[in-house]
């Protein structure tokens, strides 16, 4: 099944920007994934194209307007449409690997890029766009969060990595930080490996594995050490 992610930008040349490289661009390129844009200016209904109004009730910035943002998003995605359609913002929910998994096991996504001080909450609301964020801090506009966000989705896609189990001890999985990784030389500037990773022992360098996981995460995340607890 191919996976099909229709971006809505006033950027389109953005994409599919690094995309189109390594894993994901073999797999664009086989026909696995098709990433498509849509111009939202498209929508626009003067000679200026213009898609953004001062916001109700004064401040600085502008918006992009609900009626141009809603005839692109229905141009691109008609109510049959199955995908679901989200919106990069700031404000919504924190993306997870977990949301990551759900979104790769659909059919593809509809992407809506915002720009300026943000969108017209209306259209939000009437075309029940989902917010998502990739992190507590703003960008200039949703392009490289969507880039972001396809690029979680792709790696996961069936056939885009070479080796089936690399995606599953990374980091977030098993909600754990990933654990460190060593290679060849075995000793690099006073630097050993360490050897429970060489004794051929793979009980034992499971459970080493998962200890340092879990020490990198009490360290870093413990954040994510609690919310495992209030999910269980």
């Amino acid at each position: 099944m191919t996976f099909r992610a229709t971006v809505l930008t006033l950027y389109p040349e953005m994409f599919p920007g690094h995309l189109g490289q390594s894993m994901s661009g073999r797999a664009i390129e086989r026909g696995d994934v098709v990433v498509e844009t849509f111009q939202i200016r498209d929508a626009a209904h003067d000679r200026h194209r213009s898609v953004d109004d001062t916001p109700a009730g004064g401040g600085a910035g502008m918006v992009l307007r609900a009626d141009i943002l809603a005839a692109a998003i229905d141009a691109a995605s008609p109510a049959s449409d199955p995908r679901p359609r989200l919106l990069m913002s700031p404000r919504g929910r924190p993306l997870t690997q977990s949301r990551v998994r759900e979104l790769a096991a659909g059919s593809g996504v509809v992407i809506v890029c915002g720009r300026f001080e943000g969108v017209d909450e209306r259209v939000i609301e009437a075309r029940d766009l989902e917010e998502v964020s990739i992190g507590d801090y703003v960008l200039s506009g949703g392009e490289p969060a969507a880039l972001v966000l396809l690029d979680a989705i792709i790696r996961t896609l069936p056939g885009v990595m070479g080796n089936s189990e690399s995606g599953t001890h990374e980091s977030f999985e098993t909600g754990l930080l990933e654990h460190p990784h060593y290679t060849r030389p075995q000793d690099f500037e006073g630097r050993a490996i360490p050897d429970v990773l060489t004794s051929g022992n793979h009980a034992a360098i499971e459970k080493w594995r998962h200890a340092q996981s879990l020490r990198l995460t009490r360290e870093r995340r413990p954040d994510l050490l609690a919310r495992d607890q209030v999910e269980k």
